[in-house]
């Protein structure tokens, strides 16, 4: 048995009433008052007081129970001498009582000692205490040995449960605390996460908008602080503030978009799909078993959707394209292959999104591709046989 468990001191939770349902808060006490009046009650009609004795034992009666308060207080601050300086206190009380012939008195004493010290202080003070404690018990008890030996196992077995009930208490008091301080660090861990995705949603959708924006307003303050004739360049000013003034609205509904997403309201992914591939005059194939996705899932295919035809008009305009979306068994998969011929990428490889990760909508396909690998899923671009693919996988 290793040293620890002799000399170590019951939790702090263990003397504390923290955890215990009121109904076991009250017993406690009526107990308590309970035992209090029988020893009041014990000096008062034992004979052995008269007069002035009945005033002393009454007297010494109250003097232990401040003793016995003291003693748990003391026992709540871990301090060993002092604790035990209190039980020999307790001790002195009950042999003044066996001497005056209160056995009653003398045996409740002896019994507490052997109870609270066992519950309250370490296994090496404890079991000395109670040892004594019954021992003098028993030295002193006129009964038979049949009577003592059951009151001492029961006093014994008494303490040591209480010791054990009080100690399963502190655990579980140990455990809730600890449950709830994880509670709290995961709540803010999610708070973090939802501030992070919120801060994606806004940089991918008003990030490229806003720059868009501020390119062309940028061209037409040049182009009418430099113009000698406003007349001659006007066209050329009002198709700057027309593309200013469409990049605005894209950024508008996607901030639309990405506002219902975090409160999902997202329509489902099919019918934006099939809208979107209305408007590029696209294809849409759908196949496996429909089923409803995660919001961050759906956004994710609408971002990527959206980000792969608006290449396509920017680098194969008037190419065929095939919107595929599949789901299967513990994926979804969307494709956008188009059948136009592409300006070579640069580093040329498959899957290598060259200058196209950072074109189009404003979300970027380098932005999406980290998008998905949030969420475990994998986004590969390139050229194919007949054209340009975007894929992306996304596990639901």
């Amino acid at each position: 048995m290793p040293l620890s468990i002799w000399t170590s001191w019951p939790s702090r939770e263990t003397p504390s009433r923290e955890g215990s349902s009121r109904t076991r808060v009250w017993v406690g006490r009526a107990i308590r008052t309970v035992v209090m009046a029988g020893l009041l009650w014990s000096a008062l009609a034992d004979r052995e007081f008269r007069d002035a004795g009945v005033a002393l034992g009454l007297a010494v009666v109250v003097l232990c129970g401040l003793v016995l308060w003291r003693f748990f207080r003391t026992t709540f601050q871990q301090r060993l001498w002092p604790a035990l300086g209190l039980l020999v206190l307790l001790e002195a009380g009950a042999f003044w009582f066996d001497a005056e012939g209160a056995r009653v008195p003398a045996t409740v004493v002896w019994g507490t000692i052997a109870v609270v010290s066992m519950a309250q202080l370490p296994l090496a003070a404890a079991v000395p205490s109670m040892v004594v404690s019954l021992a003098a018990y028993a030295a002193r008890s006129p009964d038979g040995w049949l009577s003592i030996t059951a009151t001492v196992v029961g006093l014994g077995l008494a303490g040591y449960v209480v010791r054990l009930d009080s100690e399963a208490r502190g655990n579980a008091q140990r455990l809730l605390a600890q449950e709830r301080a994880a509670r709290k660090a995961e709540a803010e861990t999610a708070a973090l996460a939802e501030r992070g995705r919120i801060a994606r949603e806004i940089h991918d959708v008003l990030a490229h908008s806003l720059s868009a924006q501020l390119v062309h307003l940028e061209a037409a303050r040049l182009l009418i602080q430099r113009s000698a004739d406003l007349e001659a360049d006007r066209q050329q000013i009002l198709e700057r503030v027309v593309a200013a003034r469409g990049m605005a609205r894209e950024g508008l509904d996607g901030t639309r978009q990405a506002l219902s997403a975090l409160r999902g309201e997202m329509a489902p992914v099919e019918d934006f799909l099939r809208h979107l591939t209305a408007v590029d005059n696209a294809r849409l194939e759908v196949t496996g078993e429909r089923r409803e996705l995660p919001p961050e899932a759906g956004l994710a295919l609408r971002r990527v959707a959206q980000e792969a035809l608006t290449n396509v008009r920017k680098h194969a305009p008037g190419a065929q394209v095939t919107v595929r979306l599949s789901y299967t068994e513990g994926e979804v998969e969307l494709e956008v292959r188009d059948s136009g011929a592409r300006r070579k990428l640069r580093g040329g490889g498959p899957g290598d999104l060259g200058d196209l990760g950072s074109s189009g909508s404003g979300y970027g396909l380098l932005g999406m591709r980290e998008r998905a690998e949030l969420l475990g899923g994998t986004l590969d671009s390139g050229p194919v046989e007949e054209g340009f693919a975007v894929r992306l996988r996304v596990p639901v």
